[in-house]
């Protein structure tokens, strides 16, 4: 097992923070590698909004659910799927560009969450903790005015970066057969009943505070009610109309 894959098999998400800046140059070396993603067609429909403003961060982090380590973390990003940029580029280069698809909000979509991955490794390389944000999902068009996002820009998920301040475990994966499949689609009821077993031992033992729960009860509230119902007027409203 080679350093990369070592890295990428040890993350976990950290939320608390040492009172300590990220150097600007390395910020900025994370957005490139960030920009050395895979994108589809070479579109890069994606911005990221470097939230500086302290305000700003609090409404944020209450926006978003109470997370409080938006405001803390050293820098807060927010990683948007674009597609007024590629649009406007091609209508500039003679197209007559048809908008609202719902194949370019996926490849808006997909674009911004592989580009905000490599950020994510970029950054655990060199030693800081990162937290994925889609709490902002909560109440998207608020961020959206917030952060002046134009139509066909949404935001997708927010990240918080900086050096940890503690080193929460490595929370359990499923097992590799139940993701894995040979040809077909198969049958995985027995790897997840197994995996719930490993994630209740988990949740008993992990320094952050033991609870009695396993996966399968942790997915109930994500699916005993609609989740984030707003979404797809939100979306329609960006401009992303899926048609």
């Amino acid at each position: 097992m080679n350093d990369v894959i070592k890295l990428l098999k040890s993350h976990r998400s950290v939320r608390k923070f040492k009172d300590q800046p990220i150097a600007r140059e390395l910020l900025i070396e994370l957005i490139q590698a960030g920009q050395g993603a895979a994108t589809s067609s070479h579109v890069q429909a994606y911005t990221v909004i470097h939230v500086t403003n302290p305000a700003n961060r609090e409404q944020i982090a209450e926006l978003a659910g109470g997370q409080s380590y938006i405001a803390s973390c050293a820098d807060f990003l927010v990683f948007c799927a674009d597609m007024k940029r590629p649009t406007e580029a091609s209508e500039r280069a003679g197209s007559n560009v048809v908008r609202g698809m719902t194949e370019q909000l996926l490849v808006a979509t997909v674009d911004t969450a592989l580009m905000a991955q490599n950020v994510a490794t970029a950054a655990e390389s060199e030693g800081l903790g990162i937290c994925y944000i889609g709490g902002i999902r909560n109440n998207p068009q608020a961020v959206s005015d917030l952060l002046k996002l134009p139509e066909h820009v949404y935001p997708v998920f927010g990240m918080c970066l900086g050096y940890p301040s503690h080193e929460p475990e490595v929370k359990p994966r499923l097992p590799v057969e139940a993701i894995l499949k040979e040809d077909y689609y198969s049958d995985d009821s027995a790897q997840v009943q197994a995996f719930d077993d490993t994630m209740q031992a988990y949740y008993q033992s992990r320094s952050s505070g033991n609870k009695d729960s396993d996966w399968s009860q942790n997915l109930k509230p994500l699916f005993d009610n609609k989740l984030r119902p707003h979404m797809r007027d939100f979306l329609i409203q960006r401009g992303f109309e899926m048609k």
